[in-house]
């Protein structure tokens, strides 16, 4: 059985993230021309209701699995990893059938009530029989992160994208000749196909890793299941409570900010359009390190989990260190790049440089996000998710307010959106942050900070004077290409320089090419 070490397995997902949001990227693309604005517009207002519902049905178990199967590696305990997959593909099995019936019915009802725009119900039904597809796969990807073998769960990722680029312009287009909300609908359809996809090489990889769990031992293998569903339902729960409650300010967000735009006197065309450039465009550019902090997220729960079992709170800082320094250098150049080059990324990935109003906005802001999935984990592998959600809940109370105050000026207008969702990151990490250095004592390196803010400063500087000086004859997109990868080289070498990139990072990053030979 496969398993790597923290860092390798962290950068093993970096690389297949990478691939990842490349395919995402190149899907948003074709979908920006296929259905244009106001179709990103509505597949967006759908999206954030697939969400809540796959947070209820998955009942925050994957984080408790990796947890628990950890544990249970730990000490070879194969029983016990067999009734928490057992159980908890039970539970998610059961609860996601209910709600896709549900939402099946509810739909067509309740929309009209819930949306400025109406039309969003007919992504909204084409969304939801992904449901219990995405809550099985999401078991067997908590059980691979509990025994620390990364590649399933990182090749997965690559499947959906893949199937999912291959199909939303054809299905796009042909529904195009019904309507827009139709042509959104075909791009959910894309990517329930892509899910489905995933899916199936999951189970391909869990029945070459994980299937003999199954074989033999009857029911005496169950015995002590109340005692095993206690224990992932104590952790489960609370870490859906922190999910849920951002995934109900999710999904209220587009019905606020469609109503609050209204009534600051935007078109309900101009709203869509508007919000679609801000979450579909902007938000997609401002998340692409995402998938680094998401790496680390899933890396740091089990062995977190490991150290504070073992009461090694040495290891734990350490740890943690490691995470929010690769997070601060990744963040701090996409934080770079997506300010120095708002508008030519604009216009060349999404022909909209309109949207670049957005990034000037929360780009500064968002060097703060990629800091609050490192410290979250921590805390839910220190027993500390209750303390996370009631942050969370915080957070988006918070937001909501600021979401309707701010959106609903005509002097802010979707601006004050931006400026809500930018104080919500802000806030919700400041709370974990707090939290955390209350539980463990945990200390700040300064010097890394102080040398990143430097290491910033310089290359957003060179970026400007690139942006105004340099190959100016040639066309937009291999300029901007060039430009690109100049700042990117230039950030490295001086990272490097400043001592920001350790060695031993760089070995474990340097061997990733091994698991795909």
């Amino acid at each position: 059985m496969a398993r790597q070490s923290f860092l390798k397995g962290s950068f093993i997902l970096m690389a297949a993230g990478l691939v990842t949001r490349i395919l995402g990227m190149i899907n948003g693309m074709v979908l920006a021309r296929v259905i244009g604005d106001e179709g990103v517009g509505l597949f967006m207002m759908a999206f954030p209701a697939m969400l809540l519902v796959v947070t209820l049905t998955e009942l925050g178990l994957p984080v408790a699995i990796s947890k628990l199967v950890a544990e249970a590696e730990t000490f070879g305990d194969k029983r016990r990893i067999k009734l928490i997959l057992a159980l908890s593909l039970s539970i998610v099995g059961t609860i996601s059938i209910i709600l896709t019936l549900a939402m099946l019915v509810l739909i067509p009802v309740s929309a009209k009530y819930m949306f400025a725009d109406t039309r969003v119900v007919y992504p909204l039904i084409a969304i939801t029989p992904v449901i219990p597809i995405v809550a099985v796969s999401s078991v067997l990807r908590g059980y691979f992160q509990g025994i620390r073998n990364m590649k399933p769960y990182a090749w997965s990722g690559i499947v959906e994208q893949v199937v999912r680029i291959s199909l939303v312009a054809t299905l796009a287009n042909l529904l195009m000749p019904y309507g827009v909300a139709y042509a959104a609908a075909g791009a959910m359809i894309a990517g329930s196909a892509g899910e489905c996809a995933s899916l199936l090489y999951m189970l391909h990889a869990f029945k070459k890793e994980g299937n003999h769990l199954f074989k033999g031992k009857g029911r005496k293998s169950l015995q002590g299941s109340r005692t095993t569903l206690r224990h992932l339902l104590g952790i489960g729960l609370p870490t859906m409570g922190s999910r849920l409650i951002a995934s109900i300010g999710n999904f209220l967000e587009p019905m606020i900010v469609s109503h609050s735009l209204v009534m600051a006197g935007y078109s309900i065309k101009a709203s869509a359009e508007l919000y679609g450039q801000l979450t579909g465009y902007a938000m997609t550019l401002l998340l692409l390190p995402s998938f680094i902090t998401h790496a680390l997220h899933v890396s740091l729960v089990p062995a977190v989990s490991e150290a504070f079992a073992r009461k090694s709170y040495g290891m734990i800082h350490y740890r943690l260190n490691q995470a929010l320094r690769i997070a601060m250098l990744t963040g701090g150049l996409s934080i770079v790049v997506t300010y120095s080059f708002a508008q030519p990324l604009m216009k060349i990935i999404y022909d909209a440089p309109e949207a670049a109003q957005f990034l000037y906005t929360m780009a500064p802001f968002f060097m703060i996000f990629y800091f609050q999935a490192p410290m979250h984990a921590v805390l839910q592998a220190l027993d500390l998710a209750k303390a996370a959600m009631i942050n969370t809940f915080i957070g988006a109370l918070v937001k909501i307010f600021l979401l309707f105050f701010l959106t609903s000026r005509p002097e802010y207008g979707i601006k004050g959106t931006a400026l809500a969702i930018c104080f919500n990151v802000v806030l919700v990490t400041m709370l974990h942050a707090a939290v955390m250095f209350r539980a463990i004592g945990f200390s700040l390196i300064l010097k890394d900070y102080v040398r990143t803010g430097i290491l910033i400063a310089f290359s957003g500087f060179l970026s400007h004077l690139l942006i105004q000086r340099s190959f100016t004859a040639m066309s937009l997109v291999p300029r901007t290409l060039l430009l690109i990868s100049l700042i990117a080289l230039f950030y490295a070498l001086f990272a490097l320089f400043l001592g920001m990139i350790q060695k031993d990072q760089l070995a474990q990053f340097l061997v990733i090419g091994k698991w795909i030979r």
